[in-house]
C-alpha cells in the first residue's frame, strides 16, 4: 500500500502527509486486529464454559437452582453439565429459594463450593436472610473461622415486559453489606473471568447478570478462553479511552455508553468509558484517576436513583478529586417508580443512549442545563 501511493504520488508534502495518514490508519487496524481475528463467544456460552472448567478443576463445586439440571437452565446457562457431572452435583430444586439457598450456604460451611442459581435475582428476596445473616456476616462474625465460599448468581435487572415484579435491579442493594462481593458483567470476556474469579473466592459473590445480555456474541481472545484465564475482583475495566469526560456504568448499560461515546465522538466530545465490572469492592482509584484526567462525570445505572451506585462513585469523586471538576457531575438512573409494564413506559423507565449523550453534553457545556427547561 505504501509502495503504491509513493508509485502515484512521488515524493513531496503530499506524499508526507498521505504516508502519516496511511501508518496511522494501518496501526489503529493493528490495534483492532486482535479482536477482529478473535473468536466469537456469546456471554451464555462464556457462564456455561466457565461452569464446567471450575467443576471440572474441583470436585467441591456444585450448581443448585430451578430447573438447574434436567430442564439445563431456565436461560440454557448449564446446559449438558447434568450429563456430564451427574444429579449429585448439579442438583434440580423445588420452588424454595429460602430453603435451597439456605442449604447452599450449609455446604458452604462444611467446605463445599455451591453455586446458586436464581430464576432471577427478584426471587432472591426469598432468601435475603440467608445471603446476609447467613453467608456474609458468617466470617466476621466467628473471627475467620468460618469461611464461606459460595456464588448467588442469576439474571438481574429489568428484561422486556415483565412488570415490576420481575424487572429490579439488586446491585445497590447487596451492594451495601459488607462481607458480600458485587459483580457485574458485560461482556463474555467479563462473565467467563468474573465467575471463575468468584467460584474460586473464598467469600459470599453476588453475580449479577442480564438477560438480555446473554445471546450477545463478543470478541474473546485465546487467552480468555484459557481453563487458567481469571479476572482479578474489584478491577474496572476502561472500555473506551477519552479526555472530555467519564461516563462510568455496569453490565447492559456499559453497550449503551459505548454507543453513546461513538456519537458523542462524531461532535467532537471525546468520552472516557469505565466498565465497573465489580460493585463492590468499587474500583475507586481508576474512577478518580480518570475523573481528574477528563474533569467530568457521567454515571449511568439502571437501578433507582436514590441510593444508588452512581450516588455512590459521586461521593468518593467528590471527597477524592472535587477541585479536578470542572461541571456538576450527571447522573443517569432508572425512573424512580415500579417498573411499568407497557413497552412505551417501560422505555421510558430504564436509561436510554440518547439520555448518556445529552448527560455528556451537559457536562461538557454543550447543552441547556435541564434546569433551564424546566
Amino acid at each position: 500500500m505504501l509502495g503504491a501511493a509513493r508509485r502515484q504520488l512521488g515524493s513531496g508534502p503530499m506524499l508526507g502527509q498521505v504516508l502519516r495518514r496511511l501508518r496511522s490508519a494501518a496501526a489503529a487496524e493493528a490495534t483492532r486486529g486482535y479482536s477482529a481475528a478473535a473468536k466469537e463467544m456469546t456471554v451464555r456460552d462464556a457462564l456455561n464454559s466457565a461452569l464446567d472448567e471450575e467443576m471440572s478443576a474441583d470436585p467441591s463445586v456444585f450448581l443448585m437452582g430451578e430447573e438447574v439440571g434436567e430442564y439445563q437452565g431456565a436461560y440454557k446457562i448449564s446446559k449438558g453439565l447434568l450429563d456430564k457431572y451427574g444429579p449429585d452435583r448439579v442438583l434440580d430444586t423445588p420452588i424454595t429459594e429460602a430453603g435451597f439457598t439456605g442449604i447452599g450456604v450449609g455446604a458452604a460451611y462444611h467446605g463445599l463450593r455451591p453455586i446458586v442459581e436464581f430464576m432471577t435475582f427478584n426471587f432472591s428476596m426469598q432468601a435475603i436472610d440467608h445471603i446476609i445473616n447467613s453467608a456474609a456476616k458468617s466470617n466476621y462474625m466467628s473471627a475467620g473461622q468460618i469461611s464461606v465460599p459460595i456464588v448467588f448468581r442469576g439474571p438481574n435487572g429489568a428484561a422486556a415486559g415483565v412488570g415490576a415484579q420481575h424487572s429490579q435491579c439488586y446491585a445497590a442493594w447487596y451492594a451495601h453489606v459488607p462481607g458480600l462481593k458485587v459483580l457485574t458483567p458485560y461482556s463474555a470476556e467479563d462473565a467467563r473471568g468474573l465467575l471463575k474469579a468468584a467460584i474460586r473466592d473464598p467469600d459470599p459473590v453476588i453475580f449479577l447478570e442480564n438477560e438480555l445480555l446473554y445471546g450477545e456474541s463478543f470478541p474473546v481472545s485465546a487467552e480468555v478462553l484459557d481453563s487458567s484465564f481469571c479476572l482479578p475482583i474489584g478491577k474496572a475495566k476502561i472500555e473506551r479511552e477519552g479526555k472530555d469526560v467519564t461516563i462510568t456504568t455496569y453490565s447492559k448499560m456499559v453497550g449503551y455508553a459505548l454507543q453513546a461515546a461513538e456519537i458523542l465522538s462524531k461532535e467532537g466530545i471525546s468520552a472516557e468509558v469505565i466498565n465497573l465490572r465489580s460493585i463492590r469492592p468499587l474500583d475507586r482509584a481508576a474512577i478518580n484517576a480518570s475523573v481528574r484526567k477528563t474533569n467530568r462525570l457521567v454515571t449511568v445505572e439502571e437501578g433507582f436513583p436514590q441510593h444508588g451506585i452512581g450516588a455512590e462513585i459521586c461521593m468518593s469523586v467528590v471527597e477524592e478529586s472535587f477541585e479536578y471538576l470542572d461541571a456538576p457531575v450527571e447522573r443517569i438512573a432508572g425512573a424512580d417508580v415500579p417498573m411499568p409494564y407497557a413497552a412505551n413506559l417501560e422505555r421510558m423507565a430504564v436509561p436510554q443512549v440518547d439520555d448518556i449523550v445529552r448527560a455528556a453534553k451537559r457536562a461538557c457545556y454543550r447543552a441547556v442545563p435541564m434546569a433551564a427547561t424546566a
